[in-house]
């Protein structure tokens, strides 16, 4: 995969979608680690931020574990993603300081309703990226993501199939995940802009 097709399609539209965006090896290696993972590591996602943050699960009830440097196993997803990170930054002068992310799990039923990852002039978040991580995945498998434009028309339904990645600007895409019927695993993160004052990094995860 080329980083400058990803820069150019997200100047372009504001949004992308790119299939093989790393080997399959490499996909299925960060699938099985997820499917792996021990279920106390998993917690349920929340809504909003730091001290306001709160648990809603008739907003969302997917279950998160965030990539750390610290971790061996995520540092190869995370040097991939430094590497878009600085395209960005090159080719568009975004700003971007740095990045974060989670794994997703969605279990049969999971699902997240229509929301935007940021508000213009309230948050730090400048670009979401989506990595899908199941093999085999068909539509009736459900757990589509929906983009929908400024009139609330449905621009795209990705298909969450291994090795796609989606990016999108924060603010301006309103978004959903519609409701899985399997256990669905993903990468969600941010590229973000420091907002803050005295170098501290604003909002913290």
């Amino acid at each position: 995969m080329v980083l400058s097709d990803i820069i150019d399609k997200v100047a372009d539209h504001g949004y992308c979608i790119i299939d093989d965006f790393l080997q399959p090896e490499r996909s299925g290696a960060l699938y099985h680690y997820a499917q792996q993972l021990p279920a106390q590591h998993w917690n349920l996602a929340g809504i909003g931020r730091q001290q306001n943050q709160t648990i809603n699960t008739m907003v969302r009830n997917d279950r998160i574990y965030w990539l750390t440097q610290e971790e061996p196993r995520h540092k190869d997803y995370l040097a991939i993603m430094e590497q878009l990170r600085n395209e960005f930054n090159r080719e568009l002068f975004l700003g971007l300081f740095d990045y974060e992310c989670h794994l997703a799990h969605y279990p049969k039923g999971a699902f997240y309703k229509k929301h935007l990852d940021a508000f213009k002039g309230r948050s730090n978040r400048v670009l979401t990226t989506v990595f899908y991580l199941n093999p085999e995945w068909e539509e009736a498998d459900g757990g589509q993501l929906v983009i929908y434009g400024n009139k609330g028309q449905v621009l795209e339904t990705v298909l969450p199939k291994q090795g796609r990645l989606v990016v999108f600007l924060s603010d301006r895409f309103v978004h959903e995940v519609l409701r899985s019927e399997r256990d669905r695993f993903s990468i969600t993160g941010w590229f973000r802009i420091n907002a803050s004052i005295s170098g501290i990094v604003d909002p913290p995860r």
